[in-house]
């Protein structure tokens, strides 16, 4: 019986030690960490962030902008040239460390350097084929780490809740850019809009 003891002793020693070893792809460090944070929200899918913002749209509110409550706001649908200004934006404002819906004048502003001046969401969002549209907007945000995060901090802003709650846009992108020397090192840009 002692020696059963021993023997399960010994086993139960070499679990727990298994258990607590460190692997190469476990972060260890606060950097580490902040890295696989941004990995993550680089990965966030499109359906992801559209669930989100239709979530939030689903929902009667106040956006302490002067208007009072407003009603929910039909669904958004996905539009991949407004995914693309929005992705343009979000990768100046995060490799030229800038927070502005003008873009930076920088080489990584695009569309503001094929025109020879900083851009604007109407030209970002016009270069990068959206067309023929009634309404367009733009949100933008950094810092925030998830989409839910970001859209939270929308809803809490009056400018950018009556965009997000506008029942007038119909088709939204929306895209995110890392760079993690910036000033907040993770960059989100929303742009709606809504075509004739």
């Amino acid at each position: 019986m002692a020696l059963i003891k021993i023997f399960l002793l010994i086993i139960v020693s070499i679990l727990f030690i298994g258990c607590g070893e460190v692997s190469d792809l476990t972060p260890t460090t606060k950097s580490q960490v902040k890295s696989l944070v941004y990995e993550r929200a680089i990965q966030t899918t499109k359906e992801e962030i559209l669930n989100t913002i239709n979530k939030a749209r689903s929902v009667a509110r106040d956006c302490h902008d002067g208007q009072g409550l407003v009603p929910s706001a039909p669904a958004l649908t996905w539009n991949n040239e407004l995914y693309a200004s929005a992705y343009e934006h979000s990768y100046d404002l995060a490799l030229s460390n800038t927070f502005s819906h003008y873009g930076s004048g920088t080489t990584s502003d695009t569309t503001g350097l094929d025109n020879g001046k900083k851009s604007y969401f109407i030209d970002r969002i016009e270069a990068n084929g959206y067309s023929n549209y009634k309404i367009i907007g733009e949100n933008i945000a950094g810092g925030y780490t998830t989409i839910e995060a970001t859209v939270n901090a929308w809803i809490t802003s009056p400018e950018h809740c009556a965009n997000l709650m506008n029942s007038k846009f119909t088709d939204v992108g929306v895209a995110v850019a890392v760079n993690e020397s910036s000033d907040y090192g993770i960059y989100w840009t929303q742009n709606f809009g809504a075509k004739k």
